[in-house]
């Protein structure tokens, strides 16, 4: 059942999707989409259809198991919160040790799918194993645990580009540095969701700790985003089309501020939801510029 007393669908009442949060897919765009920014950087407009398809099911896996690990990490928390009390593990759906085995055999996934890639890239996702099982802890010491899902979130630039080129270029830290910097952005709307919970319970986020400043903070990050992005459009020699793209994104942002701007919880979780357009119109315009030069969208090889 619904709070509201009606029936959940059969895939939503589901404890194990939703303790994987795959009824919740805004996640799963919202890492789709710098992953297709790199992919697409990486190989020059061509990705394979072999690291592409590794890349997104891979996304997936480790998404899922990313919140597993954070839900364990916050079983003890997430009862003390409203939007957060009925999740599997603080309603006592799932214990914490088949969450265990959960997310070791999402992690097992996840390596069979690295293991089709070069070693470099193999290497790699080791330090992306790290970023993702430090990230759900780091609330309880320091106000920038944003920062930290950032860094989860743009690890898969260096990835990309090691699977597609086996090395790499300095240039892949400007892309990486823009997701890290929207990352932090939307994920502080989300944080204002939480934050008078947060705030008795003693939490840390970026909303705490901006507080009144939140969404000026919120506006020079998606500003440090455009600029970043902006620098990889010239570093990669991109057209009129990429940087339309960026345009458009700025438009989005723009949008959010207006919804958020009395700071209202609804007002702030449709602002973090309007990020997942912002990824895809970013992502269109590389895709489209790539096109335009009279690339294929893919490679079979």
């Amino acid at each position: 059942m619904t709070t509201s007393g009606e029936p959940r669908a059969a895939f939503v009442s589901n404890p194990w999707l939703r303790l994987m949060r795959l009824d919740r897919p805004i996640g799963v765009y919202l890492l789709m989409w710098p992953t297709l920014w790199a992919l697409w950087f990486a190989a020059e407009g061509i990705p394979s259809l072999k690291n592409l398809s590794i890349f997104l099911v891979g996304l997936i896996v480790m998404r899922a198991a990313g919140c597993v690990i954070n839900d364990y990490a916050d079983r003890d928390i997430d009862g003390l919160v409203e939007r957060t009390k009925t999740r599997p593990l603080p309603a006592g759906e799932i214990t914490p040790n088949q969450a265990l085995w959960l997310c070791g055999g999402l992690l097992f996934t996840a390596l069979i799918l690295v293991l089709m890639t070069n070693p470099l890239t193999i290497a790699l996702s080791f330090g992306g194993l790290a970023v993702t099982a430090i990230y759900p802890f780091m609330k309880r010491f320091t106000h920038l645990p944003q920062i930290g899902l950032g860094v989860a979130w743009a690890w898969v630039v260096p990835m990309a580009f090691a699977a597609h080129r086996e090395e790499l270029p300095w240039e892949l830290w400007l892309i990486f540095a823009a997701i890290v910097v929207w990352t932090v952005a939307f994920d502080t709307y989300y944080a204002m969701v939480d934050r008078a919970d947060d705030l008795k319970i003693g939490v840390k986020s970026t909303a705490v700790l901006f507080g009144r400043y939140d969404l000026a903070m919120i506006v020079l990050l998606q500003t440090a985003t455009l600029v970043l992005m902006f620098l990889v459009g010239l570093e990669f020699q991109r057209g009129w089309i990429y940087f339309f793209g960026l345009l458009v994104a700025a438009a989005f942002f723009a949008n959010q501020f207006r919804y958020a701007r009395h700071r209202e919880r609804q007002a702030c979780f449709a602002a973090f939801l309007s990020n997942h357009r912002v990824g895809m119109v970013i992502f269109i315009g590389i895709a489209l510029d790539y096109v335009s030069e009279g690339l294929p969208l893919v490679s079979y090889f």
